[in-house]
C-alpha cells in the first residue's frame, strides 16, 4: 500500500484550477475494476488497464492563491497513470 506520492499537477476541478503542493498522504484504494462506477468511460477514453479509484490528503494551492489541505480523489491504472484528479472537500 502506498502511503505518499510526490506530484506536481495543475488540473481542472469544478471550474477551479488547483496545484498539488508536496506529497499526497494517507492514500487509500476506494474501488478496483468493476466496483468503479465510471469504469466503462475510463476504458473508452484512456484504454483498458487495471483501474483503481484512490483518495488521499494533500496541500493544494487554489486558483485564488489560497493554500489549504484537501481530500483528493483520482483514477489510476498501470501503464496509463493518474487521471481525473479532483478535490472532494477542503479540510482546512
Amino acid at each position: 500500500m502506498v502511503k505518499s506520492c510526490n506530484l506536481a499537477f495543475q488540473l481542472l476541478s469544478f471550474d477551479m484550477l488547483f496545484q498539488i503542493i508536496g506529497n499526497i498522504k494517507d492514500i487509500e484504494t476506494i474501488g478496483i475494476g468493476g466496483r468503479i462506477r465510471d469504469i466503462m468511460r475510463l476504458r473508452k477514453q484512456y484504454g483498458h488497464g487495471r483501474w483503481r479509484k484512490l483518495k488521499g490528503v494533500a496541500t493544494v494551492r487554489l486558483a485564488n492563491g489560497r493554500s489549504c489541505k484537501a481530500e483528493i480523489h483520482w483514477y489510476e491504472a498501470h501503464g496509463i497513470g493518474k487521471r481525473k484528479m479532483k478535490i472532494k472537500r477542503l479540510l482546512s
